[in-house]
């Protein structure tokens, strides 16, 4: 079998390296649940009542492996943290139970969705979708992938951000509208998962905006944590 021809070299499979390994995980796709945790939807102005989870994704290309710092984007002056627990899969399929959905993870990380919250907004307004808002460059830092065969399937434990040592996002996981196992349930009948897929699951109160200079430390507990400075 002839190797196929490309007419540029193709670019590089984004990946996130996976704690205690030399190991790398590839990233297929990065899919984010919006508002999962109630008082997160009360200070963006909306009903946390358990209406049906709803999604976006991120580009596989804007994961921010660990080590590395944020960079500023372009277009907007109010760029905003949210600190997630991520879900990363090894095995996937169409219209998985709930039950049996855990069997699909591999590991658990520590992610930033990151977003400009301006453009964010102004989409919202005019109907628009919200990739200008939530998929740049950059846009999704994580850390090493801890795998689940070694942590567990954490459902409870604290999820936190400081800002220059000062705690602005403080929870726990079992604060969640939808649980792990119901998000991969329900996400699967609207897609076809893969292994590679991370799956950022929701941000606790206390999101607001960072500027050039900022430390960003936070983690979830018996997971991990994510440290970067904003440049």
């Amino acid at each position: 079998m002839t190797s196929p021809s490309y007419v540029f070299a193709p670019p590089a499979i984004p990946t996130v390296p996976v704690a205690g390994s030399a190991e790398l995980f590839p990233i297929h796709r990065i899919y984010c649940v919006g508002r999962n945790y109630a008082e997160h939807a009360r200070e963006m102005g909306h009903d946390p009542s358990r209406e049906p989870p709803f999604f976006f994704q991120k580009n596989p290309d804007g994961v921010l492996p660990p080590g590395s710092d944020f960079p500023y984007p372009p277009a907007t002056r109010d760029v905003h943290f949210e600190i997630e627990l991520v879900v990363g899969l090894s095995a996937g399929g169409f219209d998985i139970a709930a039950e049996r959905a855990l069997d699909l993870v591999f590991g658990y990380a520590v992610g930033l969705d990151m977003t400009r919250r301006d453009l964010q907004g102004e989409a919202k307004k005019l109907g628009r979708p919200w990739e200008v808002g939530k998929a740049f460059e950059s846009s999704a830092p994580c850390s090493a992938i801890a795998p689940a065969i070694r942590i567990g399937h954490p459902g409870t434990g604290r999820i936190w951000l400081e800002v220059n040592g000062a705690v602005r996002q403080d929870g726990d996981l079992d604060q969640m509208i939808w649980k792990v196992p119901e998000v991969i349930a329900y996400l699967s009948r609207l897609f076809t998962l893969r292994s590679g897929d991370l799956i950022f699951t929701g941000t606790p109160a206390g999101v607001n905006a960072v500027v050039r200079g900022d430390l960003l430390h936070g983690g979830v507990e018996g997971v991990g944590e994510l440290e970067l400075g904003v440049v």
